[in-house]
């Protein structure tokens, strides 16, 4: 392979970058990630091999993109929707080829008010493809202006072509298949991390304006480490399996129950009114997964900690919300640990 492919049809990109790129895309293969899974590993990569501050995936849903990866400064944005028209993203979407902004505050194309809470001053944005149609965008950002070079946006293109790559082999033929298999799991058929905050952003939002309650609960598997260590992976992928559907029997239809990543699970208690019925709930659904688990061969022992939050006057920002259910989840598994 000649120097000229280097300087000419990639840039100038250097031979340890193209070289990086290719073991990301090897490793992809390797991995057999699902749509979800390839998003946050080239998100994160993204942000490494541009030395931008972060980065996110936004898929497009109606006339909105969505955050459905992200690392770094944006990673607590999760789930956020945005308005497509005035926006970057959007702008990308609609003309399909890649857009460079060097200074927000004095570019008239972007979002300023997400920028600002994001705190982001520079990003590139390239489209990602489907069937030759734009379906959402790969998105680099920075915390300093001018950050960017144009060696950049042909580093965020080839990444771009990983996830396309993933969505041809994830949805064949079904471009509308894309976004359900971007936001669930594919292990336990439950909404992944981005459909969760997503989904909670907007009950945060209709909570604030109608002023009603409800809660989120946060879950982790106990001794989960052991179970695949002792009985091998296929057998911590059933026991995984098996905790969703038992929790799925004690909470409603209107509840939002994900994996959120590795042995831990969320659930968005959509009318969930009081603590006290929170504490039930938790109660009920520890009880249900308690229970004796026979793999195979195998008896497995289940058991989760829990910990929950309700969205009321005094808690009233996801942020919060989520760190008051995850303190509470953590001192549920000390007590466990120590009986």
């Amino acid at each position: 392979m000649s120097n000229n492919l280097y300087n000419g049809n990639l840039g100038t990109l250097s031979v340890d970058t193209l070289l990086e790129i290719i073991r990301i895309q090897t490793e992809v293969v390797q991995q057999g990630l699902d749509l979800s899974g390839v998003m946050f590993y080239v998100a994160r990569k993204a942000e490494q091999l541009s030395e931008a501050s972060g980065s996110v995936i936004e898929l497009a849903e109606n006339d909105e993109t969505v955050y459905t990866a992200a690392s770094g400064i944006t990673e607590n944005q999760l789930g956020l929707r945005i308005k497509a028209e005035g926006s970057l993203s959007g702008l990308c979407l609609k003309l399909g080829y890649p857009l460079i902004c060097q200074n927000v505050q004095e570019d008239e194309r972007v979002n300023k008010l997400v920028c600002d809470r994001v705190g982001v001053k520079s990003m590139i944005v390239v489209p990602l493809k489907y069937n030759d149609t734009s379906v959402g965008v790969l998105k680099v950002v920075s915390k300093e202006i001018n950050a960017f070079e144009k060696t950049d946006i042909r580093i965020l293109e080839l990444m771009s072509d990983l996830i396309a790559a993933s969505m041809l082999n994830a949805a064949k033929y079904e471009s509308d298949e894309l976004f359900q298999r971007a936001t669930y799991d594919a292990l336990t058929g439950v909404a992944n991390r981005a459909l969760f905050y997503d989904r909670l952003r907007q009950r945060c939002f209709q909570a604030k304006r109608e002023n009603e309650r409800f809660g989120i609960m946060t879950i982790d598997m106990d001794d989960f480490k052991a179970i695949n260590d002792t009985f091998g992976h296929r057998t911590g992928d059933a026991a995984l399996k098996e905790v969703v559907t038992r929790i799925q029997k004690v909470v409603r239809e209107s509840d939002t129950v994900a994996r959120l990543g590795g042995d831990e699970f969320g659930i968005l208690l959509y009318k969930t009114q009081s603590v006290e019925e929170a504490a039930q709930l938790s109660d009920r659904i520890e009880a249900m997964v308690g229970g004796p688990f026979k793999f195979e061969a195998f008896d497995v022992s289940l058991r989760i900690s829990i910990g929950f939050a309700i969205f009321d006057e005094s808690l009233n920002e996801m942020e919060a919300l989520i760190e008051k259910a995850d303190r509470e989840m953590y001192l549920c598994k000390e007590r466990h640990k120590k009986r």
